[in-house]
């Protein structure tokens, strides 16, 4: 059995729902390499839910020192990803968010993102969040962090990919 891994991405989010936008991008490619890269937020993206920031523990004030514009992280992304179609579990949040971080940027997205359904059969769908929950508790790391979550991600794929071969 191949080791290869699809890449994947992954977001974190000020909140769910209308105004919420991206406050972290990571993502992991075919070699296992990650990327991750904390968002300041544009001065019209208001909306803050602290029951988020309770999960993922990132701070508007960590957003501010550390934060990169989402122009800087649109050029990235698009020089490092350009052409390249990536996968996320949760595809209708992360291509929502995707979406308004380059309509901040004022540019247009050079990748793709598609949801992990479409490389993996029922049967890999199936197991996937019980793989997902156990590999959690196996790497002990902390969760809703968009690199610890890609890397989470390709380990789970391939433990499915493995367990249930097409």
């Amino acid at each position: 059995m191949s080791d290869s891994v699809p890449p994947i991405i992954d977001l974190e989010a000020s909140g769910f729902g209308r105004g919420s936008y991206p406050i972290e991008v990571g993502y992991a490619l075919e070699d296992r390499q990650t990327v991750s890269y904390l968002v300041k937020p544009a001065s019209d993206w208001q909306h803050w839910s602290e029951e988020a920031e309770q999960i993922h523990g990132i701070s508007r004030d960590l957003l501010q020192e550390e934060g990169l514009t989402p122009r800087e992280i649109a050029l990235k992304m698009n020089e490092n990803l350009r052409g390249k179609t990536l996968y996320s579990d949760a595809w209708s949040y992360d291509t929502s968010w995707m979406g308004r971080l380059f309509d901040e940027a004022g540019l247009i997205q050079r990748f793709r993102i598609e949801t992990i359904n479409r490389i993996l059969t029922p049967e890999q769908m199936e197991a996937w969040y019980d793989t997902k929950k156990d590999l959690w508790d196996e790497f002990g790391v902390q969760r809703h962090r968009a690199a610890n979550d890609v890397r989470v991600l390709q380990e789970t794929f391939q433990r499915v990919v493995t367990a249930y071969p097409t």
